[in-house]
Protein backbone atom coordinates (compact mmCIF):
# COMPACT_ATOMS: atom_id res chain seq x y z
CA UNK A 1 0.00 0.00 0.00
CA UNK A 2 2.94 2.38 0.39
CA UNK A 3 3.99 4.92 -2.22
CA UNK A 4 7.08 7.05 -2.68
CA UNK A 5 6.98 10.14 -0.52
CA UNK A 6 7.64 10.99 3.08
CA UNK A 7 6.81 7.84 5.03
CA UNK A 8 9.35 8.62 7.73
CA UNK A 9 7.82 12.03 8.37
CA UNK A 10 4.31 10.64 8.78
CA UNK A 11 5.30 7.62 10.83
CA UNK A 12 7.68 9.43 13.17
CA UNK A 13 5.03 11.91 14.26
CA UNK A 14 2.86 9.03 15.45
CA UNK A 15 5.56 6.95 17.09
CA UNK A 16 7.58 9.63 18.88
CA UNK A 17 6.49 11.05 22.21
CA UNK A 18 4.06 9.74 24.79
CA UNK A 19 0.96 8.93 22.74
CA UNK A 20 1.26 5.14 22.44
CA UNK A 21 -1.34 4.27 25.08
CA UNK A 22 -4.07 6.79 24.38
CA UNK A 23 -7.73 5.86 24.65
CA UNK A 24 -8.76 7.25 21.24
CA UNK A 25 -7.30 7.39 17.76
CA UNK A 26 -8.52 10.95 17.25
CA UNK A 27 -10.01 13.71 19.35
CA UNK A 28 -12.07 16.14 17.21
CA UNK A 29 -12.16 19.47 19.01
CA UNK A 30 -14.11 22.61 18.20
CA UNK A 31 -16.77 23.56 15.69
CA UNK A 32 -19.90 21.41 15.50
CA UNK A 33 -23.00 22.50 13.62
CA UNK A 34 -26.32 21.03 12.54
CA UNK A 35 -26.72 21.36 8.78
CA UNK A 36 -30.16 21.38 7.17
CA UNK A 37 -29.62 20.82 3.45
CA UNK A 38 -31.91 20.72 0.44
CA UNK A 39 -31.19 20.00 -3.22
CA UNK A 40 -31.35 21.02 -5.97
CA UNK A 41 -32.25 24.65 -5.33
CA UNK A 42 -32.23 27.00 -8.31
CA UNK A 43 -34.08 29.93 -6.76
CA UNK A 44 -35.87 31.15 -3.65
CA UNK A 45 -39.62 31.22 -4.47
CA UNK A 46 -41.27 34.62 -4.41
CA UNK A 47 -43.59 35.60 -1.57
CA UNK A 48 -45.08 32.59 0.19
CA UNK A 49 -44.85 30.25 -2.79
CA UNK A 50 -43.17 26.83 -2.73
CA UNK A 51 -40.87 24.90 -5.03
CA UNK A 52 -40.48 21.12 -4.93
CA UNK A 53 -36.99 19.64 -4.58
CA UNK A 54 -35.59 16.11 -4.50
CA UNK A 55 -33.97 15.77 -1.08
CA UNK A 56 -33.68 17.32 2.38
CA UNK A 57 -31.35 16.07 5.13
CA UNK A 58 -30.14 17.04 8.60
CA UNK A 59 -26.50 16.14 9.21
CA UNK A 60 -23.57 16.41 11.61
CA UNK A 61 -21.30 19.13 10.21
CA UNK A 62 -18.56 21.58 11.14
CA UNK A 63 -14.80 21.71 10.77
CA UNK A 64 -14.35 19.51 13.84
CA UNK A 65 -17.54 17.46 13.96
CA UNK A 66 -17.71 16.50 10.28
CA UNK A 67 -14.06 15.45 10.34
CA UNK A 68 -14.66 13.41 13.49
CA UNK A 69 -17.79 11.81 12.04
CA UNK A 70 -15.98 10.78 8.87
CA UNK A 71 -13.08 9.39 10.92
CA UNK A 72 -15.60 7.26 12.83
CA UNK A 73 -17.25 6.06 9.61
CA UNK A 74 -13.79 5.06 8.37
CA UNK A 75 -13.16 2.96 11.46
CA UNK A 76 -11.23 5.17 13.88
CA UNK A 77 -11.99 5.31 17.59
CA UNK A 78 -13.14 8.91 17.76
CA UNK A 79 -14.21 11.29 20.49
CA UNK A 80 -15.96 14.63 20.00
CA UNK A 81 -15.10 17.65 22.14
CA UNK A 82 -17.58 20.46 21.59
CA UNK A 83 -20.63 22.27 22.96
CA UNK A 84 -24.22 21.99 21.71
CA UNK A 85 -27.48 23.55 22.82
CA UNK A 86 -29.98 22.13 25.27
CA UNK A 87 -32.52 22.12 22.44
CA UNK A 88 -34.04 19.45 20.22
CA UNK A 89 -31.40 20.07 17.58
CA UNK A 90 -28.70 19.44 20.18
CA UNK A 91 -30.39 16.15 21.09
CA UNK A 92 -30.40 15.19 17.42
CA UNK A 93 -26.74 16.05 16.87
CA UNK A 94 -25.56 14.01 19.86
CA UNK A 95 -27.75 11.03 18.90
CA UNK A 96 -26.43 11.17 15.34
CA UNK A 97 -22.80 11.29 16.52
CA UNK A 98 -23.42 8.29 18.74
CA UNK A 99 -25.03 6.40 15.88
CA UNK A 100 -21.80 6.81 13.93
CA UNK A 101 -19.86 5.41 16.89
CA UNK A 102 -18.40 8.67 18.16
CA UNK A 103 -17.79 9.04 21.89
CA UNK A 104 -19.76 12.08 23.10
CA UNK A 105 -18.64 12.08 26.74
CA UNK A 106 -17.02 15.50 26.23
CA UNK A 107 -19.91 17.08 24.34
CA UNK A 108 -21.15 19.71 26.77
CA UNK A 109 -24.60 21.35 26.75
CA UNK A 110 -25.32 25.09 26.95
CA UNK A 111 -28.84 26.35 27.44
CA UNK A 112 -27.96 30.03 27.08
CA UNK A 113 -27.96 29.93 23.26
CA UNK A 114 -29.26 27.61 20.58
CA UNK A 115 -27.07 25.07 18.84
CA UNK A 116 -24.98 26.25 15.89
CA UNK A 117 -27.07 25.57 12.80
CA UNK A 118 -26.94 26.26 9.07
CA UNK A 119 -29.51 26.16 6.27
CA UNK A 120 -27.88 25.18 2.96
CA UNK A 121 -29.81 25.44 -0.32
CA UNK A 122 -27.56 23.34 -2.55
CA UNK A 123 -27.36 24.40 -6.18
CA UNK A 124 -27.41 21.86 -9.04
CA UNK A 125 -23.62 22.22 -9.47
CA UNK A 126 -22.99 21.36 -5.80
CA UNK A 127 -22.29 24.88 -4.57
CA UNK A 128 -24.08 25.91 -1.41
CA UNK A 129 -24.73 29.39 -0.07
CA UNK A 130 -25.35 29.36 3.67
CA UNK A 131 -27.63 30.92 6.28
CA UNK A 132 -25.92 30.42 9.64
CA UNK A 133 -26.64 30.88 13.36
CA UNK A 134 -23.32 30.88 15.31
CA UNK A 135 -24.97 29.69 18.53
CA UNK A 136 -22.96 27.36 20.75
CA UNK A 137 -19.80 27.65 18.64
CA UNK A 138 -19.30 31.01 20.32
CA UNK A 139 -19.55 29.57 23.85
CA UNK A 140 -17.46 26.42 23.36
CA UNK A 141 -14.29 26.01 25.37
CA UNK A 142 -12.38 23.12 26.91
CA UNK A 143 -12.80 23.27 30.66
CA UNK A 144 -9.70 22.62 32.78
CA UNK A 145 -11.41 19.52 34.18
CA UNK A 146 -11.82 18.14 30.64
CA UNK A 147 -8.33 18.95 29.36
CA UNK A 148 -6.60 15.63 30.03
CA UNK A 149 -9.50 13.65 28.58
CA UNK A 150 -9.70 15.91 25.51
CA UNK A 151 -6.03 15.23 24.79
CA UNK A 152 -6.30 11.46 25.31
CA UNK A 153 -5.91 10.59 21.62
CA UNK A 154 -3.08 9.86 19.20
CA UNK A 155 -4.21 12.68 16.93
CA UNK A 156 -5.72 15.97 18.10
CA UNK A 157 -7.75 17.74 15.43
CA UNK A 158 -8.70 21.36 16.09
CA UNK A 159 -11.28 22.75 13.70
CA UNK A 160 -13.20 26.00 13.47
CA UNK A 161 -10.79 28.73 14.57
CA UNK A 162 -12.41 32.03 13.70
CA UNK A 163 -15.87 30.94 14.87
CA UNK A 164 -14.92 29.72 18.35
CA UNK A 165 -15.22 33.06 20.14
CA UNK A 166 -14.57 31.72 23.66
CA UNK A 167 -11.81 29.28 22.65
CA UNK A 168 -9.98 31.26 19.97
CA UNK A 169 -6.78 33.02 20.93
CA UNK A 170 -4.82 32.06 24.04
CA UNK A 171 -7.03 29.07 25.03
CA UNK A 172 -6.40 27.43 21.63
CA UNK A 173 -2.67 28.20 21.76
CA UNK A 174 -2.38 26.68 25.23
CA UNK A 175 -4.39 23.64 24.13
CA UNK A 176 -2.22 22.85 21.10
CA UNK A 177 0.96 23.60 23.03
CA UNK A 178 -0.08 21.07 25.66
CA UNK A 179 -0.91 18.55 22.93
CA UNK A 180 2.62 18.83 21.58
CA UNK A 181 4.11 18.57 25.07
CA UNK A 182 2.31 15.25 25.37
CA UNK A 183 3.71 14.08 22.03
CA UNK A 184 0.38 14.17 20.20
CA UNK A 185 0.05 14.65 16.46
CA UNK A 186 -1.95 17.79 15.65
CA UNK A 187 -4.11 18.52 12.61
CA UNK A 188 -5.83 21.83 11.99
CA UNK A 189 -8.40 23.49 9.78
CA UNK A 190 -10.42 26.68 9.97
CA UNK A 191 -13.51 28.09 8.32
CA UNK A 192 -14.52 31.38 6.75
CA UNK A 193 -11.08 32.99 6.94
CA UNK A 194 -11.01 36.78 6.98
CA UNK A 195 -8.44 39.43 7.97
CA UNK A 196 -9.39 39.05 11.64
CA UNK A 197 -8.61 35.34 11.50
CA UNK A 198 -4.95 36.00 10.78
CA UNK A 199 -4.21 37.16 14.33
CA UNK A 200 -5.92 34.04 15.71
CA UNK A 201 -4.19 31.52 13.46
CA UNK A 202 -0.58 32.76 13.45
CA UNK A 203 0.20 31.90 17.11
CA UNK A 204 -1.10 28.35 16.51
CA UNK A 205 1.13 27.55 13.54
CA UNK A 206 4.26 26.36 15.42
CA UNK A 207 2.12 23.68 17.12
CA UNK A 208 0.49 22.29 13.95
CA UNK A 209 1.82 19.12 12.34
CA UNK A 210 -0.70 18.98 9.47
CA UNK A 211 -2.46 22.13 8.27
CA UNK A 212 -5.29 21.25 5.87
CA UNK A 213 -7.13 24.41 4.72
CA UNK A 214 -8.66 25.23 1.38
CA UNK A 215 -6.48 27.34 -0.88
CA UNK A 216 -8.99 30.20 -0.57
CA UNK A 217 -8.77 30.27 3.23
CA UNK A 218 -5.00 29.81 3.29
CA UNK A 219 -4.45 32.50 0.65
CA UNK A 220 -6.58 34.93 2.66
CA UNK A 221 -4.34 34.47 5.68
CA UNK A 222 -1.02 34.43 3.82
CA UNK A 223 -1.84 37.33 1.52
CA UNK A 224 -0.62 35.23 -1.41
CA UNK A 225 -2.30 33.32 -4.23
CA UNK A 226 0.09 30.75 -5.69
CA UNK A 227 -0.26 27.42 -3.79
CA UNK A 228 3.49 26.85 -3.63
CA UNK A 229 4.06 30.32 -2.18
CA UNK A 230 1.16 29.92 0.25
CA UNK A 231 2.51 26.60 1.49
CA UNK A 232 6.02 27.99 1.93
CA UNK A 233 4.57 30.87 3.95
CA UNK A 234 2.97 28.53 6.46
CA UNK A 235 6.00 26.29 6.71
CA UNK A 236 8.12 29.36 7.46
CA UNK A 237 5.69 30.06 10.32
CA UNK A 238 6.35 26.64 11.85
CA UNK A 239 3.80 24.27 10.28
CA UNK A 240 5.41 20.90 9.58
CA UNK A 241 3.20 19.73 6.67
CA UNK A 242 0.87 21.89 4.55
CA UNK A 243 -1.93 20.36 2.47
CA UNK A 244 -3.95 22.86 0.43
CA UNK A 245 -7.22 21.57 -1.01
CA UNK A 246 -7.82 23.05 -4.45
CA UNK A 247 -11.43 22.05 -5.04
CA UNK A 248 -11.84 20.44 -8.44
CA UNK A 249 -8.12 20.93 -9.09
CA UNK A 250 -7.07 18.43 -6.41
CA UNK A 251 -4.55 19.08 -3.64
CA UNK A 252 -1.12 20.69 -3.28
CA UNK A 253 1.09 19.11 -0.61
CA UNK A 254 4.29 20.54 0.85
CA UNK A 255 5.60 17.87 3.26
CA UNK A 256 8.05 18.21 6.10
CA UNK A 257 10.42 15.90 4.22
CA UNK A 258 10.62 15.45 0.48
CA UNK A 259 9.52 17.56 -2.45
CA UNK A 260 6.10 19.23 -2.81
CA UNK A 261 3.61 17.49 -5.07
CA UNK A 262 0.14 17.90 -6.54
CA UNK A 263 -2.53 15.22 -6.89
CA UNK A 264 -5.60 15.55 -9.13
CA UNK A 265 -9.18 15.28 -7.90
CA UNK A 266 -11.39 12.37 -8.87
CA UNK A 267 -13.59 12.87 -11.92
CA UNK A 268 -17.08 12.42 -10.45
CA UNK A 269 -20.58 13.84 -10.74
CA UNK A 270 -20.69 16.31 -7.85
CA UNK A 271 -23.93 16.43 -5.88
CA UNK A 272 -22.89 18.64 -2.94
CA UNK A 273 -19.53 20.08 -1.87
CA UNK A 274 -20.56 20.49 1.79
CA UNK A 275 -17.95 18.97 4.07
CA UNK A 276 -15.51 17.99 1.33
CA UNK A 277 -12.60 19.76 2.99
CA UNK A 278 -13.53 18.31 6.39
CA UNK A 279 -13.69 14.82 4.90
CA UNK A 280 -10.33 15.27 3.19
CA UNK A 281 -8.81 16.01 6.61
CA UNK A 282 -10.45 12.85 7.95
CA UNK A 283 -8.79 10.87 5.18
CA UNK A 284 -5.40 12.30 6.10
CA UNK A 285 -5.95 11.39 9.75
CA UNK A 286 -6.92 7.83 8.84
CA UNK A 287 -3.82 7.46 6.67
CA UNK A 288 -1.58 8.75 9.44
CA UNK A 289 -2.95 6.20 11.91
CA UNK A 290 -2.05 3.47 9.42
CA UNK A 291 1.50 4.73 8.98
CA UNK A 292 1.11 5.57 5.31
CA UNK A 293 3.40 8.07 3.61
CA UNK A 294 1.87 11.46 2.92
CA UNK A 295 1.29 10.83 -0.78
CA UNK A 296 -0.76 7.74 0.05
CA UNK A 297 -2.59 9.65 2.78
CA UNK A 298 -3.51 12.35 0.25
CA UNK A 299 -4.64 9.78 -2.32
CA UNK A 300 -6.96 8.20 0.21
CA UNK A 301 -8.18 11.59 1.44
CA UNK A 302 -9.07 12.56 -2.13
CA UNK A 303 -11.21 9.43 -2.39
CA UNK A 304 -12.90 10.25 0.93
CA UNK A 305 -13.76 13.74 -0.35
CA UNK A 306 -15.05 12.28 -3.62
CA UNK A 307 -17.39 9.88 -1.78
CA UNK A 308 -18.72 12.79 0.27
CA UNK A 309 -19.23 15.00 -2.79
CA UNK A 310 -21.29 12.26 -4.47
CA UNK A 311 -24.10 12.67 -1.90
CA UNK A 312 -25.84 15.29 0.20
CA UNK A 313 -24.22 16.46 3.44
CA UNK A 314 -20.92 16.01 5.25
CA UNK A 315 -21.06 12.21 5.01
CA UNK A 316 -22.44 12.05 1.47
CA UNK A 317 -21.92 8.51 0.17
CA UNK A 318 -19.15 7.67 2.63
CA UNK A 319 -19.85 4.24 4.15
CA UNK A 320 -16.67 2.43 5.21
CA UNK A 321 -12.89 2.21 4.98
CA UNK A 322 -12.95 -0.74 2.58
CA UNK A 323 -15.44 0.91 0.22
CA UNK A 324 -13.36 4.10 0.19
CA UNK A 325 -10.13 2.18 -0.42
CA UNK A 326 -11.78 0.52 -3.42
CA UNK A 327 -12.95 3.92 -4.66
CA UNK A 328 -9.39 5.27 -4.37
CA UNK A 329 -8.22 2.61 -6.79
CA UNK A 330 -11.21 2.65 -9.15
CA UNK A 331 -12.64 6.17 -9.44
CA UNK A 332 -11.22 8.00 -12.47
CA UNK A 333 -8.95 10.99 -11.95
CA UNK A 334 -9.32 14.29 -13.73
CA UNK A 335 -6.95 14.50 -16.66
CA UNK A 336 -6.77 10.74 -17.22
CA UNK A 337 -6.90 9.57 -20.83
Amino acid sequence: MSCSGCHSACASVLTDGKDKMTKFDVSAVGFAVLDILGRPVTRIPEGGRADFIEEIRMTVAGTAAATGMDCAILGLKTQMVTTVGEDDMGDFLIAKMQRYGMDTGLVRRDGSVQISATILPVRPNGERPALHVPGTATTFTVAEADLDAALDARIIHLGGTGLLKSFDGEPSVAFLKRAKELGRTTTFDLIQANPDTVTLVKPLLPYIDYFVPSIDEAAEIAGLENPAEVARYFKAQGVRNVLLTLGGDGVYVDPEQGEPFTLPAHDIDVVDTTGCGDSFTAGIIVGLTKGWDLRQCARFASAVAAKVAMGLGSDGKLTSFDDTLEAMNSLPLKGQN
